[in-house]
């Protein structure tokens, strides 16, 4: 699986990144892995998934989460995950 996440700021992107992961494991435990990862990397809590988020995801295989989603402020409009390669 590969995941692309990308913080983005006035439809620009601010930083960008792609996580692998090609370990037997579920779709879902990769997918928070990946989350994980991707919040150490960009120095991030770990946003919320509030049930807009998860609907989203479900249908498109991709999200956004803006600033909602975190606890801490942030200083970009939202970060953008997207599935790009499934197992």
């Amino acid at each position: 699986m590969r995941i692309w996440a990308k913080l983005m700021y006035d439809n620009r992107i601010l930083k960008d990144t792609v996580i692998e992961n090609y370990d037997e494991d579920t779709r879902t435990h990769k997918i928070f892995d990946a989350i994980d990862k991707i919040c150490l990397e960009f120095d991030l809590s770990r946003p919320i998934w509030l049930d807009a988020t998860v609907e989203d995801f479900k249908r498109h295989s991709k999200c956004r989460f803006g600033r909602d989603n975190f606890i801490d402020s942030v200083d970009f409009d939202y970060m953008e995950f997207q599935v790009l390669e499934e197992d």
